[in-house]
């Protein structure tokens, strides 16, 4: 008798940690934060420095480029946010945290500008990996032109292993259940323009604008635009303006989290939790340092976590 009561409780045991590790999916659409870092991504390439010695030493702490998945339970379909260098883990990560319940691929990628670690995930759509077959890329015009006339990225196009589709500033767009419009933003527009996108599902809105120069050269008031959504995933690409050592952050100018939070600072604290930085450079302390985290918390900001889901 004793031994069966020790075999049922393994039964139960075993039971409830299956239920435990299943995938709890929200009814309506959701986000998948898939990563936070910069286009270098954590720990970042020829980085000794103990930003990044911590990471190497420890790949758990690594961050994936910053990317989202937008998910439509109903209709079993998704959405990729950037194609970054990091693709092909973010794709097997998606397909991890929704339980093999989506395609592989995503309906559609949103591509919000040419720098390389919003858009060069492109290439394993190619003849070389996925062969993949008319997949959906939504650019903005300029972008769209890039595509179509440079290599190798001409090759993807002229093999029809993606769609391009251009999308015209301040037009919405519809995605089953959801809706997607996009926005222009001052940045170094060496060979696209720069979006933003404002997503829209039935319970939420969210604005993702990981890129940009200075708010003040929007323009939009970002105040104004945080107000009216539900999340706001803001650059966050500094903290301050002597990270880079000798280098000039000039020649890579975002607006500093400071600079952000100073925005901010007389609005009401419903305005401020709206704001979930992202796109944290590897020598941004708020991507490793515990300290800066909490301090920047207790002003009443949120950090996206990589794998986070808002819905």
């Amino acid at each position: 008798m004793a031994h069966k009561n020790i075999f049922l409780l393994i039964v139960l045991f075993v039971l409830a940690n299956l239920k435990a590790m299943a995938f709890d999916e929200p009814r309506s659409s959701y986000i998948i934060v898939l990563g936070i870092a910069q286009d270098g991504g954590y720990p970042h390439m020829g980085c000794e420095k103990n930003c990044c010695n911590q990471a190497w030493r420890n790949p758990k702490l690594a961050k994936n480029i910053v990317s989202l998945a937008l998910v439509d339970p109903a209709t079993k379909k998704w959405w990729l946010f950037e194609a970054t260098p990091d693709i092909k883990k973010q794709l097997q990560d998606f397909r991890s945290k929704t339980a093999s319940k989506y395609p592989y691929l995503p309906e559609g990628v949103f591509i919000t500008h040419a720098h390389i670690g919003h858009y060069t995930g492109l290439m394993e759509f190619g003849r070389e990996v996925m062969a993949a077959k008319n997949l959906k890329v939504y650019t903005l015009p300029r972008l769209k032109s890039y595509l179509e006339q440079n290599g190798p990225w001409s090759q993807l196009v002229k093999l029809n292993n993606i769609d391009l589709i251009s999308l015209s500033a301040d037009h919405q767009i519809d995605l089953s259940n959801n809706k997607v419009t996009v926005f222009t933003v001052p940045h170094r527009d060496e060979y696209s323009e720069t979006a933003g996108f404002k997503i829209l599902t039935t319970t939420k809105k969210y604005l993702f604008i990981p890129d940009i120069d200075k708010w003040g050269k929007w323009n939009k008031n970002i105040v104004e635009e945080i107000r009216n959504v539900d999340v706001a995933f803001l650059d966050a690409t500094f903290y301050t303006n002597t990270e880079l050592g000798n280098r000039s952050i000039a020649e890579v100018p975002h607006p500093l989290v400071t600079e952000t939070e100073d925005l901010l600072a007389k609005e009401l604290p419903i305005t401020k939790q709206k704001v979930y930085f992202i796109h944290f450079n590897h020598s941004n302390p708020l991507l490793w340092h515990l300290e800066t985290q909490k301090n920047l918390l207790k002003r009443g900001f949120n950090l996206a976590k990589q794998y986070q889901i808002f819905f």
